[in-house]
């Protein structure tokens, strides 16, 4: 939630980024800095932090599911004295990602909803005015199954992100030891930094399929523009080619990079309050 709160501006401006070229459009303007200037030209400053709430809850569930369950499951597969082979931590990083996305797809759907609003013609508009408003209205109006709305892409997105991030984080970190060992700052952010790239290249495509498909609002004859999340994936391969899927990469890893680093930063630090302030007097 730390992390979110730092840049929660550059997800809101790599939605945006996603949904240009959607049904074949022509992709025009698509610099960030640009984008995020209109955007704050056309619906004011606080546009940038659209959603927060949502994002605050995605992460409160998501997230802390995914941490936690990382580190369960690859304590779990460790032989005690022996460090954990990669494809151990790639298994332990796909399954929390998988399973932990379970708890924050409602929140993310509200998120991409709320992200997405300015974009859309004003008579098709939710205007949710907060997350809980937005989970209540899309409960009523498309049952319980619109807060699950593209969860097959939430899935694969969340293993692949959850791969790259964690199991490549303690992967750099064993790695980059060796090298620096009287520098553990210099092995902190070596390992950080890998793991947001390898984050953003795992996840992107997954995560544009899920902006989309999240996003979408009923056409008149009542059906949504995408059946599936194949259909979703095949319409922007032929419409807009394969590069799509990779549309504003580096506006997405400037998103991704510190959301990881902030976020193993937070965890350290939490980690070690609870080694000194709650294991050490259990312990005594």
């Amino acid at each position: 939630m730390i992390a979110t709160c730092c840049i929660q501006p550059i997800d809101m401006v790599k939605v945006r980024i996603q949904l240009l070229g959607e049904g074949g459009k022509g992709v025009t303007g698509s610099n960030p800095i640009t984008i995020a200037r209109e955007l704050i030209r056309n619906e004011g400053v606080t546009a940038l932090y659209s959603g927060l709430s949502a994002a605050l809850l995605r992460q409160a569930t998501y997230t802390t599911a995914r941490l936690g369950l990382f580190r369960t499951i690859s304590n779990a597969m460790t032989t005690e004295g022996q460090p954990l082979l990669f494809w151990k931590k790639s298994v332990a990083g796909l399954l929390a990602g998988g399973i932990g996305c379970i708890f924050g797809t409602p929140a993310d759907v509200a998120l991409i909803r709320m992200q997405a609003d300015g974009k859309l013609p004003p008579e098709q508009r939710r205007n949710y005015k907060h997350v809980a408003d937005a989970l209540v209205r899309i409960t009523r109006e498309e049952g319980v199954v619109g807060l699950f709305r593209g969860n097959v892409p939430v899935i694969i997105r969340a293993s692949a992100l959850n791969l790259g991030m964690l199991a490549t984080h303690d992967q750099a970190l064993e790695s980059l030891k060796p090298h620096f060992p009287n520098n553990p700052a210099m092995v902190n952010v070596g390992a950080k930094l890998i793991s947001g790239f390898a984050a953003s290249a795992f996840s992107l495509p997954f995560d544009m399929v899920k902006t989309r498909m999240q996003k979408q609002v009923k056409l008149p004859d009542g059906t949504y523009p995408y059946k599936s999340f194949m259909d979703c994936s095949v319409k922007i391969l032929t419409q807009e080619g394969p590069m799509a899927f990779y549309r504003g990469f580096w506006t997405y890893y400037v998103r991704i990079a510190p959301h990881a680093m902030i976020t193993l930063w937070a965890l350290d630090q939490l980690m070690y309050i609870k080694k000194q302030y709650v294991d050490a007097p259990a312990a005594k």
